[in-house]
């Protein structure tokens, strides 16, 4: 029987990736953006070309009714649910703590944070009784701090961190796994909404492996902790840094 994903975040980047990977491996997807509907339907058309069904859906992750309205979508598809990368999330320009503001924290907690916990609820609501997987996508920088760059964002991800933890003894009974993947210097969209469009390159001697990751290398991670390979994995973070 074919299973299905919801991505948040899956416009682009390592969402998208994900996406698309997702259906080359006979997964159904549920192709969730916000504001890039776009690029959001070029991932669904990619997602059909594998002959997978796709379903699109929109809604801001910073709100509640935002995250209703994502939720809505799949059960008025009457859409079940196998399982939940929840990526979305939102980097801000590079600075220093004493350069930001109460409105940029809360919009980096809103949706890193409080946003991905209520989709990672509802997720748990429809997986109960059927078992399940939730991949987070949190972030290296939860553990190497971002100073003077994004300390906020360092912030929110070691936040996602521990709640991946968390949730996974909660609901292991339930037969629904829980893990996180920590992405470190990954060639994405992502350093352009810092402001730093070739921070990848320009850190990559920084990596032991000397090169920066791809979208793909990430997203090949998530698949393995959805498959059944990975059944006996719950409540830990890996690493995908190049062994940064």
């Amino acid at each position: 029987m074919t299973k299905t994903v919801l991505v948040t975040g899956a416009s682009s980047g390592i969402g998208a990736a994900t996406a698309i990977l997702a259906a080359e491996r006979g997964w159904d997807v549920a192709v969730h953006y916000n504001a890039n509907r776009d690029g959001a339907e070029d991932i669904v058309k990619a997602v059909e070309a594998q002959d997978q069904r796709a379903l699109l859906c929109s809604g801001d992750v910073a709100t509640p009714d935002g995250i209703a309205q994502i939720f809505a979508t799949l059960d008025s598809a009457d859409w079940p649910l196998d399982a939940l990368v929840n990526n979305a999330g939102v980097v801000d320009m590079t600075a220093r703590l004493i350069d930001m503001d109460h409105a940029r924290l809360r919009r980096m907690f809103d949706v890193n944070v409080i946003g991905a916990m209520l989709i990672a609820k509802e997720a748990v609501l429809r997986l109960t009784g059927r078992g399940g997987v939730i991949v987070n996508v949190t972030s290296a920088a939860s553990r190497l701090g971002s100073g003077n760059q994004y300390v906020d964002y360092a912030a929110s991800k070691a936040a996602m961190d521990i709640f991946t933890k968390g949730l996974s003894d909660e609901v292991a009974a339930d037969g629904i796994r829980v893990m996180a993947v920590r992405p470190g210097l990954i060639e994405t969209e992502l350093h352009g909404k810092g402001g730093e469009p070739d921070r990848a390159q320009r850190l990559a001697h920084q990596v032991p492996m000397q090169r920066t990751g791809s979208a793909l290398e990430v997203a090949q991670t998530i698949l393995f902790l959805l498959s059944d390979e990975a059944s006996y994995m719950t409540g830990s973070s890996i690493e995908v840094t190049g062994g940064r």
